[in-house]
């Protein structure tokens, strides 16, 4: 497999147009589907779905995931030999919406003093941030999945709590004495995938909930904050609103945990040890993960 070949590939997975590839790249479109087609032909698969965006295939998902490690690895080669100065490192990164709107910006402000590197972040619930990293999409992922990718280390980073809140004013509406009405009461949901306040409802047998959608960790938090429905904060959003009344607990709700890890692709890069150790570093805001985790990570006597 040709380098320039397997870099036209992640170019037009990322870019999702063969003519974006082209301007990233440098080159033409034309230049990008020879290469392409190229690829296409060493391998004897199609890896490329053609379409608005553009998609590997099942068989385009293996060829991309080797295409990023082999680029990362012949990258810092490279600068090794002819020293800095060129061209940064490309880190792609998937991580939850949440961790980003609370403890993840701490790594991204190490990052900002990284004059070799750029870090290219993938946004998605934590529960399918692992899907990317399998697929070829990252090089590394903040997943809730312990179990490892194949070829793919795995550092446990701690715990998100969420709270199921309201507003009081919220509560009050749909509350009778004891009795929540759970199945009147407005909940706001991440998207589609968000199953956090699944949890609460099917606790209570509720299922006929009103939701609104709100795709933003710090919208979401918003909207909960403004009454438009009750919503599974995590500690770091909610801050002193418990203490001051902004915002009250769900009656008969638990908390839930979330237990976070980091999954990176075993390559001995230096770029993605330097990412792990500041990741892990900046977990340090969270709750210590559960102490199974903390007892397989001790080294062996």
């Amino acid at each position: 497999m040709n380098l320039e070949q397997l870099r036209a590939l992640v170019a037009v997975v990322d870019e999702g147009t063969f003519e974006a590839a082209a301007r990233r790249l440098s080159i033409t479109p034309s230049a990008v589907s020879q290469r392409i087609r190229a690829l296409e032909t060493t391998t004897g698969r199609v890896l490329v779905q053609r379409g608005i965006p553009c998609s590997a295939t099942e068989a385009g998902t293996v060829v991309l995931r080797a295409a990023r490690q082999v680029d990362l690895v012949v990258g810092e080669a490279t600068e090794e030999l002819t020293g800095p100065g060129g061209d940064r490192t490309v880190l792609t990164v998937a991580v939850n919406a949440d961790s980003l709107a609370t403890w993840f910006p701490a790594a991204l402000r190490a990052a900002a003093t990284w004059d070799d590197t750029v870090l290219r972040l993938r946004v998605d619930d934590q529960e399918h941030t692992r899907a990317m990293l399998a697929g070829g999409e990252v090089l590394a992922a903040v997943t809730t999945d312990r179990q490892p990718v194949v070829g793919c280390t795995v550092r446990a980073l701690g715990v998100m709590r969420y709270v199921p809140v309201a507003t009081p004013g919220l509560l009050a509406r749909h509350q009778d004495g004891a009795s929540l009405d759970l199945d009147r009461m407005p909940v706001v949901q991440f998207n589609a995938k968000d199953t956090l306040q699944d949890t609460v409802l099917d606790e209570h047998a509720a299922s006929a909930a009103p939701w609104h959608g709100v795709p933003s960790s710090e919208g979401f938090a918003r909207a909960v904050r403004a009454g438009l429905g009750w919503g599974m904060l995590p500690e770091h959003q909610i801050g002193a609103s418990l203490d001051t009344g902004a915002l009250v607990r769900l009656p008969g709700a638990a908390t839930r945990d979330v237990a976070l890890h980091w999954q990176v692709w075993r390559l001995g890069s230096r770029h993605l040890e330097r990412l792990t150790d500041t990741v892990v570093d900046a977990a340090r805001a969270l709750r210590p993960p559960p102490m199974t985790e903390r007892m397989a990570r001790r080294p062996p006597r």
